[in-house]
């Protein structure tokens, strides 16, 4: 059986941990290692689309990455349980057409014992953006640097 690093029950602190690694996972826009941190048959919804299991995850995250460009993502705890985490996040990202977006969302995540997170509920509305009012700037994909300001820093 897979384990991933910080299993629950959590506290502040690894919940704070856990939502960063999945941050970074995902501005690795690396669909096969995000996979990873899910369990076999984790089940999905993200927006409107309902969806089980690693394979679709992988396919879901190439078709929205192939679609979102230069995507860059911060995340924040908003609430955590013993094996629940409450995340509000904003991503940026831009069309074939060049026309910018700044995507915001919550997820509710849950894990196993493992630390493999076995259910994902994320809501997320898009709201379109000028190049000029990007705030999510650095080096992609990778990463947010350590001294990027998250959401809060941010005023957002």
């Amino acid at each position: 059986m897979t384990t991933r690093p910080l299993i629950p029950p959590f506290t502040r602190e690894t919940a704070v941990e856990k939502v960063r690694m999945a941050e970074n996972a995902w501005n690795s826009r690396t669909p096969e290692a995000v996979a990873q941190a899910y369990t076999e048959d984790s089940r999905w919804r993200n927006r409107a689309e309902f969806f089980q299991g690693r394979p679709a995850i992988i396919e879901f995250l190439r078709r929205k990455w192939a679609k979102e460009l230069d995507y860059r993502l911060i995340k924040e705890l908003w609430a955590f349980t013993d094996e629940r985490i409450a995340v509000r996040f904003q991503y940026e990202w831009h069309d074939d057409s060049g026309n910018w977006y700044r995507a915001h969302g919550n997820e509710l995540w849950e894990f196993d014992g493992n630390g493999l997170m076995r259910r994902r509920e994320a809501s997320i509305n898009d709201v379109p953006i000028t190049e000029g009012e990007r705030k999510f700037r650095w080096n992609a994909p990778g990463p947010r640097p350590a001294l990027h300001p998250g959401l809060s820093e941010l005023g957002l």
